[in-house]
Parts: structure tokens; C-alpha cells; sequence
């Protein structure tokens, strides 16, 4: 029988500032609640973002290391994780939006849905973001809950997040003039009705599964006896336990405020800090008229996804805090410099493909949305790409 020293318990000092931390997203979801849609939709984002955090940071839920895992080790526990997210997400997405749109085929679209025009900007977009993944070590939503553990090079990734968006406001009118205005928005339901988009994306899932686990290598296994605080405390969840509640929180949080996505508030922190410079043109054509992750000039301190965005960060931490996860870090100057290009790249894609992995490509498929699957594959090819040149350059 195993023996547990106190090494396999988190200090006194971490379990107590978990407990204010925790406390604090209570109390401040607590307080901003009012008996208004608009109370209510803040008060519940802070407490859906506090608990994306903790599934993202137990579960290591990060696009660019579940697809490293697999490109290098053939590991596909990570992806099977994303997969299950994609397939509790779908059925649930389109069991609400008969609520919603009862007829498909009538030409509407669900409300606040992440359905985008698909067309070359998107893939540009995907493949951009994909390739600064890869350069920066992770996804945006990574950086967020990877900021929680301490690890300080995400800092310069994110503010490259922001000057990227600045890059994808600036080429944003002439893309979408010669590109996007014209360019399909193609709802999968909407052409193949609920059942048959429902059936065609489980069943492309599924494939997607089988192919994974045919490649795939044997992995080691933890052979020692853990406690359940261990379980669940002091060792990484399995990413398809992640991936399945992460697709249920995505149905709840679009029935209740938006759907996931981590850019909006950042792009729109990009905006209004270019708009206030006068960098930006007069009018970005067409921009505010896409579902997505939308950005606009904040007219307000606090909007629904920057609470949930404050609260993924807060709640990662103490999540880390208890876990022993949380190990803070001073970055190289390599790789502060990696995170910032990186950061840029994912940041100009995401503005140009109207959001990222979470917003664009989970939430997106979810939906039924084809911009979903076209991020995926683009964002893929990216990826590869810069896992190319990381070892060509020698980058750990």
C-alpha cells in the first residue's frame, strides 16, 4: 500500500489563498448579480469561466500539446479528449436549437451561434493561428490557464495576442471586400436538417477516432495506489473527462450568455486601444455583423467574456495552488520572443477567422457550422508547420 508523506499534500499557505481566490469569484459573481438579464449574464459568466478554468488546467485541455502528444508520441488520449468535448457539444447543441430555429431549411440562424463565412480568409486565418500554437507552446486559452500556474512567458504572448488583432483590424477591409462579403456561411443543419447534420458529424467524430487509436502507440500506465484527493487534486484528469464536461459546460453557457470563446474581449481591448490611437479606418466593413467572437470599442469596464476570462485565470490558479501545479517561472529571452511572434500570429488569425480553437473551432462545430470543420484542418496544417520548424530551429 502506498504511503502518502507530505509532499502529496499541497502547503497550508497555497490550500488558504485557493480558498480566498475561490471565495473572491464567489463573492464577486455574488455581487455583480442583479435581478436583470444583464446582472445575471455577468454574475454567470464569472462563475462558467471559473469552472473552464479548473477543467482546462486539471485536464492540460491545450490544442497545440494534445496534437504535439500524438504527432510525437502517438498518444491520442488528448485528441479522443477534444473529440468527446466535439461529440456531448454537438448533441446538445442540436437538441436546443430546434428551440430556436424549428425549421432548418427556413434560411435563419441560431441566435449568437459561432457560424462564420467560410472562404480562403478563414483558412488563412486557421493556418495562422495554427503556426503561432506552435511557435508560442499553446493555444490562447492555454496561455490564459498556463498564466495561472505561473508561467510568465504566456504574458508575452498574450500582448501579442493584442498587437495581432491590431495587424488583423488593419487588413481587415480589403479581405473582406474582395473575399469574405460574397463568401457562403453554410449551417450544416440548415442543409442536411438536425438528424442529418447530428449524424454526419458523430459519425465524421467517430472515424476521426478510429483513425486516431489505429496509429496510435501503447502508452505507460500509472501503476500506484491513489486516494480519491489525489485523483482529482494532485494528478492530471484524463482529457476525455475534460473534453466531456467542457462540452456540456459549452450547451449551458450558449443557452444561458454565449457561446465559449476566449478572444472577444481581448480583440476588443485591441480595438478600442487602436481606435483611441487612430490606427483603425472609420468603419470596418461588415465586421459587427458576424456571430463569432465578436470585437467592438468597449463601451464598458467589464463585458460578459472578459468576466470569464478574469475568472478562467483566477480559478486556474488556485487550481494549481492545490494541485502543486502552480510553479512560477521567469522566462528566457528566446522564449519570451517565441511567445510574443507566436502570440501575433494567433492573434491576426483569430481576429481574421472571427475566433480561435475554443470560439471558432469547438464552439463553431458544436453548432453545426462548416467554419468550424475548415478551422480545424487549417489550423492543423499550420500546426504541423510549426512543429517542423521547432525542430529544425531546435526549440524545446
Amino acid at each position: 500500500m502506498m504511503k502518502h508523506t507530505t509532499a502529496d499534500r499541497p502547503a497550508s499557505g497555497a490550500l488558504l489563498l485557493a480558498l480566498v481566490l475561490a471565495s473572491g469569484i464567489l463573492g464577486w459573481a455574488w455581487l455583480l448579480f442583479e435581478p436583470t438579464p444583464a446582472g445575471r449574464a455577468l454574475s454567470f459568466s464569472l462563475l462558467a469561466g471559473a469552472v473552464f478554468g479548473v477543467l482546462l488546467q486539471r485536464s492540460r485541455f491545450c490544442f497545440f500539446c494534445i496534437t504535439r502528444d500524438y504527432v510525437e508520441r502517438r498518444d491520442p488520449n488528448g485528441l479522443l479528449g477534444l473529440l468527446a468535448a466535439l461529440a456531448v457539444g454537438s448533441l446538445g447543441y442540436h437538441a436546443v436549437f430546434g428551440t430556436f430555429v424549428p425549421d432548418p431549411s427556413s434560411g435563419r440562424l441560431p441566435p449568437d451561434a459561432h457560424i462564420g463565412p467560410v472562404s480562403v480568409v478563414l483558412a488563412l486565418g486557421a493556418g495562422l493561428f495554427g503556426l503561432g500554437m506552435a511557435i508560442s507552446g499553446s493555444c490562447i486559452s492555454a496561455h490564459l490557464y498556463r498564466l495561472g500556474e505561473g508561467a510568465f512567458a504566456s504574458v508575452f504572448a498574450l500582448l501579442g495576442v493584442l498587437l495581432g488583432f491590431v495587424l488583423g483590424f488593419l487588413s481587415w477591409n480589403p479581405l473582406y471586400l474582395t473575399l469574405i462579403a460574397d463568401a457562403p456561411t453554410i449551417w450544416l443543419p440548415g442543409r442536411l436538417g438536425y438528424a442529418g447534420s447530428l449524424l454526419v458529424q458523430l459519425a465524421l467524430l467517430a472515424v476521426l477516432a478510429w483513425l486516431l487509436l489505429r496509429f496510435a502507440r501503447t502508452q505507460p500506465h500509472e501503476a500506484a495506489a491513489l486516494s480519491v484527493g489525489q485523483r482529482i487534486w494532485r494528478r492530471r484528469w484524463p482529457t476525455y473527462v475534460g473534453g466531456l464536461l467542457i462540452g456540456a459546460l459549452g450547451v449551458i453557457c450558449y443557452l444561458r450568455v454565449a457561446p465559449l470563446g476566449v478572444t472577444a474581449e481581448l480583440g476588443s481591448i485591441s480595438r478600442t486601444a487602436a481606435d483611441s490611437l487612430g490606427w483603425l479606418p472609420g468603419r470596418l466593413h461588415g465586421l459587427d455583423g458576424f456571430s463569432g467572437c465578436a470585437t467592438a470599442v468597449k463601451q464598458a469596464l467589464l463585458s460578459n467574456n472578459g468576466a470569464f476570462i478574469s475568472a478562467l485565470v483566477l480559478a486556474s490558479w488556485a487550481s494549481a495552488l492545490i494541485s502543486g501545479d502552480w510553479q512560477p517561472k521567469r522566462p528566457a529571452v528566446g522564449q519570451s520572443l517565441r511567445g510574443l511572434l507566436g502570440g501575433v500570429l494567433m492573434g491576426w488569425g483569430a481576429m481574421l477567422a472571427l475566433g480561435c480553437t475554443v470560439g471558432t473551432l469547438l464552439s463553431g462545430i458544436m453548432a453545426g457550422a462548416l467554419s468550424g470543420w475548415v478551422f480545424a484542418l487549417f489550423c492543423l496544417a499550420g500546426l504541423l508547420v510549426g512543429l517542423w520548424l521547432r525542430r529544425r530551429l531546435g526549440w524545446v
